[in-house]
């Protein structure tokens, strides 16, 4: 006996046609001429850098580098090489800490390496004030850094250090 034909498979609805390549790679052709992008502005109260203070900072520098495989680029501190540098670490390309050079005066013998943390803030001069009517102590007042934003340095009533910084372009 013969079998039934089965019945005709139904011919699939037409999908629309994926965008080609072509406009995929132009799009982001377009995105890329627009210019770097910019990371998210850190929330008021979030961790937002990392600082290592050192008097070695080439020594520091290397054994990060060959520790966590980070890279770094060094940042002029000034328009002479007497100067400095500032080195900002990165893990590919995007950057993850910064060494600094402590020399005196302003890093006497007697303050050891150490590394700073920063906390964004809304308003660093209203948060510094706040600190201190709270019980905290001023280490460095508010403070501009150029390309960079404002920063101060607390110590908290327990003795802990803390950086508090408003960075250019403020909080989200």
């Amino acid at each position: 006996m013969a079998k039934k034909a089965k019945k005709p498979a139904r011919k699939a609805a037409k999908k629309p046609a994926k965008k080609p390549a072509k406009k995929k790679a132009k799009k982001a052709a377009k995105k890329k001429a627009a210019g770097p992008q910019q990371p998210p502005r850190p929330r008021h109260g979030e961790f937002m850098w990392n600082e290592l203070m050192t008097r070695d900072d080439t020594r520091a520098m290397e054994f990060f580098e060959k520790l966590l495989g980070w890279g770094h680029k060094d940042w002029p501190l000034g328009p002479d090489a007497a100067a400095g540098v500032y080195r900002l670490m990165t893990a590919g390309e995007k950057s993850v800490a910064g060494i600094m050079k402590m020399t005196e005066p302003q890093f006497p013998p007697q303050i050891p390496p150490h590394w700073m943390s920063y906390i964004a803030v809304d308003d660093v001069d209203r948060r510094y004030n706040l600190a201190l009517s709270l019980g905290g102590e001023s280490c460095h007042p508010p403070t501009d850094i150029p390309q960079v934003g404002r920063f101060c340095i607390v110590k908290d009533p327990t003795g802990a250090l803390i950086s508090l910084m408003t960075p250019l372009g403020g909080t989200a």
